[in-house]
């Protein structure tokens, strides 16, 4: 499911207007959490720490992908620091970006 029509589900499951519903308030903001926390979501949605093949680049799995190789969350932990990002999770959604 997308962003937008994750957010229109939840809106009309509140008996929300759409008509009255501005761009900003269908954006998800964001969080910064902790690696403890994106371990939790993970395991929840079947994901395992990645790593695109032959990069640095990291990302969240389900190891389903031939580009992709598993990784151990130590590894996946000491790429974060080392290219200075963070996991961000907004409404179960996790992304990893620059701190």
């Amino acid at each position: 499911m997308s962003h937008i029509n994750y957010i229109l589900a939840i809106l009309a499951s509140h008996g929300q207007c759409l008509a009255n519903i501005s761009w900003e308030e269908t954006q998800l903001v964001m969080e910064k959490i902790s690696l403890a926390k994106a371990k939790d979501i993970a395991k929840n949605k079947g994901l395992k720490p990645g790593r695109v093949k032959g990069t640095e680049g990291i990302q969240f799995t389900k190891g389903k992908n031939d580009r992709l190789e598993i990784v151990s969350w130590d590894e996946f932990e000491k790429t974060l620091k080392k290219r200075k990002l963070s996991v961000y999770e907004s409404g179960g959604w996790m992304k990893i970006m620059k701190k």
